[in-house]
């Protein structure tokens, strides 16, 4: 919820800039971190969910490590004093470059996707002199019943090693000098609302853990990924993501090993709900059926309702009038530039202030330049209220 005091400091502030409630996040990091330890389990925040310096700051405070789908992510984390045996780095893609520089950083862990993928690191980490700890990261083909362009876990999926594969795999292995395997990692998919999905691939876990087993390969580590939604039709109400009965549920259908640790990639539940967009009123154009407030923010500054058709809360925080319905768009040139369609706002006029919610995650950190617009800066509450 944002406060009144902040609404006034927004009006003294040139739109459209990210906020970010820093009480929320840290509450939200307070609940999460009570119950990883709560079960004995390790987690790596994913930074493309949000790679702000201040946020990396604060999470990095709570003790997790990081989750890196880039060569510049492990050097961002290892920047921002993330340690080298708490980042891990997952990717279908690895450049060479990429390889070079996280075994320059010696991290905990590649998740390798291909068999071409652990030769490659095999042989420069030869030439380095070094061993890299691996863990394979496995298809499950279990359809998370999400945005298709956030499903992973699927077997037509571009992620991930698929059980059909495993005998070349290990056979590799074998051969490998430099190359020590550590792990599995599974991640079926991004904002998961159906917690069974969690319980079907714990189910899926054992089972494809089984043929590693029955051949007499130690796994050290399990890595589940992230993937847990959050509320993103009434945010106010639900500010935090239901870690309880998240891990309660891991904790129930996990079968873990002796000596075996559980790992967790945790990015958008974390973030999302502390991170709102906020805009300013440009226009109130009338249509023959539909009223359109435009905003000074673009799918520039946001791009997830037009990438993935996906529905964010929005507030007018500067008008108590009667609701009307708007078609809620920006200014970029492009007719996907649409936030929301017949969205329920009070009476909007010229130079009212608007909040887009749950922005925190997928949104500052994929924003671009596109019409050549300027980037939009972030605020913390924590510094805001210092000015």
């Amino acid at each position: 919820m944002i406060t009144r005091d902040a609404i006034e400091v927004f009006k003294t502030i040139e739109t459209p800039f990210y906020y970010y409630d820093v009480d929320l996040l840290k509450k939200t990091l307070d609940i999460y971190t009570s119950q990883i330890n709560k079960y004995g389990y390790k987690a790596h925040y994913a930074m493309k969910a949000n790679a702000n310096d201040h946020i990396l700051e604060i999470i990095k405070s709570y003790g997790l490590g990081a989750d890196c789908v880039s060569g510049n992510e492990v050097k961002l984390a290892a920047k921002a004093g993330f340690s080298p045996d708490k980042i891990v780095y997952a990717g279908v893609g690895k450049s060479d470059k990429e390889i070079l520089e996280a075994l320059k950083v010696g991290i905990f862990s590649f998740n390798c996707e291909s068999i071409p993928e652990i030769q490659v690191i095999n042989d420069f980490a030869a030439k380095m002199g070094k061993v890299a700890k691996i863990a394979l990261r496995i298809n499950p083909d279990i359809d998370a019943h999400t945005h298709k362009y956030i499903s992973t876990g699927r077997k037509e999926d571009k992620f991930g090693i698929s059980p059909w594969m495993f005998e070349s795999v290990t056979n590799l292995i074998s051969n490998c000098k430099n190359i020590e395997l550590i792990g599995l990692h599974f991640h079926v998919g991004s904002q998961i609302t159906d917690l069974s999905v969690f319980e079907l691939t714990c189910k899926r876990v054992k089972e494809l853990q089984s043929w590693f087993t029955e051949r007499g390969i130690l796994i050290q580590n399990i890595n589940l990924g992230g993937g847990l939604g959050i509320d993103y039709e009434t945010p106010n109400e639900n500010p935090i993501a239901p870690f309880e009965k998240y891990f309660s549920i891991i904790n129930k259908n996990l079968v873990v090993h002796p000596e075996q640790k559980v790992h967790f990639e945790p990015g958008r539940a974390i973030v999302a709900q502390c991170g709102s967009l906020i805009s300013r009123v440009l226009y109130v154009k009338m249509g023959q059926k539909m009223k359109f407030a435009i905003l000074d923010s673009g799918m520039n500054d946001l791009i997830r309702p037009a990438l993935y058709q996906a529905h964010h809360s929005i507030e007018n925080l500067t008008s108590t009038g009667r609701i009307l319905k708007y078609d809620v768009v920006g200014p970029v040139c492009e007719s996907s530039d649409k936030f929301g369609h017949n969205i329920k706002l009070n009476m909007t006029q010229r130079g009212d202030i608007i909040a887009i919610y749950s922005a925190g995650a997928y949104g500052q950190v994929m924003a671009m330049k596109y019409n050549q617009r300027d980037i939009a800066k972030a605020y913390y509450s924590d510094q805001i209220f210092k000015r």
